[in-house]
């Protein structure tokens, strides 16, 4: 089992920077590929980007390669989500997830979520 918690988020203008972190609790953090969704009103949630057990492979959406980081400490149980160039399109709620299948992108292919963390872009 694995909880997970969200924090971070808040309102921001356009152009502006937010970091988000999702703490894990439980010893076996490591061994689970994260993931990071988000889901705007009235939208189904949408894959974001993900980051290997490792940390050393990542991969995004690409409505924020190039102005989204997502990154790891193993070491803090904790995966983080750096947003820079912040567009009003990006306003959602944002959530964390671990241990997906085979298909990285995929909301059900997750096993564990947390509550969510609102992101809001002003413009």
């Amino acid at each position: 089992q694995v909880q997970l918690v969200e924090s971070g988020g808040g309102l921001v203008q356009a152009g502006g920077s937010l970091r988000l972190s999702c703490a894990a609790s439980g010893r076996t953090f490591s061994t689970y590929r994260m993931g990071w969704f988000r889901q705007a009103p009235g939208k189904e949630r949408e894959f974001v980007a993900t980051i290997s057990r490792s940390g050393g492979s990542t991969s995004y959406a690409d409505s924020v390669k190039g102005r989204f980081t997502i990154s790891r400490d193993n070491a803090k149980n904790t995966v983080y989500l750096q947003m820079t160039s912040l567009k009003p399109e990006d306003t959602a709620v944002y959530y964390c997830a671990a241990d997906p299948g085979s298909r990285w992108y995929t909301v059900t292919e997750y096993s564990y979520w947390g509550q969510g963390t609102q992101v809001t872009v002003s413009s």
